[in-house]
């Protein structure tokens, strides 16, 4: 069963339904919200069970073609660290969604925003949080990794507090830098598996590549600039103190499961 591609579809399904909902019936966003998220959990109890622990390598693997004149596909597996991992994001939505029942209840009040935008918002970044850590693929994973700036900016910046605005913009540019740096690294990757004759983005593959010691210490350095300020790390974590507390509690603390997590997996 392609269960990673299933665990990438429904949170995606969800938030897409939750956004369509009237935002006269914020209660039934909730319940759908829920709903969704409690199927991702089903799901991902089954791969869970699925996993084979005595296996090497990657399992639940899938490719495919996306951009073939680059070599990037669309490409995940999980060994057992991503596994832990999108188990604990498919644990922790749940929770998370129960716990900001009635958070966004007051900002919704205003009419600035609506409830079920909220939560399509957490179901949306659900899905780039699997997406990040099944990954098999440099390049869809850089992607993955940006994509999931683009739900957290706006539940910082539409539901956060009274900074909001301040919290998500230092977040946006921040993360943007890292990117930019990460980018940067991603294409040095192919440029080094070009001049082995295959031009790939395949995480397996580069790994076995071998690497000058000079471009490789620079590809390390790119690499670990980005991470370092998305993680983030001395001296780049000012952003951090910032958005999590504008931030709603539950947006706060998928903030820290995305980046804190996903920086060091990748």
């Amino acid at each position: 069963m392609p269960f990673l591609t299933i665990l990438l579809i429904i949170p995606l399904a969800g938030a897409l339904v939750v956004a369509l909902l009237p935002k006269t019936n914020p209660l039934l966003a909730k319940q759908t919200a829920l709903f969704f998220s409690l199927v991702e959990f089903a799901f991902t109890v089954a791969m869970v069970i699925d996993f084979k622990k005595n296996r090497t390598g990657y399992q639940f693997f899938q490719r495919y073609d996306w951009i073939k004149a680059f070599g990037v596909h669309y490409e995940v597996g999980v060994d057992g660290i991503a596994l832990v991992l999108i188990a604990l994001a498919a644990l922790l939505v749940p929770v998370v969604l129960i716990a900001s029942w009635d958070e966004v209840d007051d900002v919704a009040a205003t009419g600035r925003r609506s409830v079920g935008g909220y939560f399509a918002l957490i179901l949306a970044l659900q899905a780039g949080m699997v997406g990040v850590f099944a990954s098999l693929d440099v390049f869809l994973f850089y992607v993955f990794f940006e994509v999931i700036l683009i739900p957290m900016y706006f539940i910082i910046g539409s539901y956060g507090g009274p900074q909001r605005a301040y919290a998500s913009v230092k977040f946006l540019l921040y993360s943007l830098f890292g990117g930019l740096i990460m980018l940067a690294a991603v294409i040095g990757l192919y440029v080094v598996s070009t001049h082995h004759g295959v031009g790939t983005f395949d995480f397996v593959t580069l790994r076995g590549m071998p690497i000058s010691g000079g471009v490789e210490k620079l590809l390390f350095l790119g690499f670990f600039l980005a991470f370092a300020i998305k993680a983030p790390l001395f001296p780049f974590h000012t952003w951090l103190p910032d958005a999590g507390a504008e931030a709603p509690i539950g947006g706060a603390v998928l903030l820290v499961e995305c980046w804190t997590r996903s920086a060091p997996s990748g």
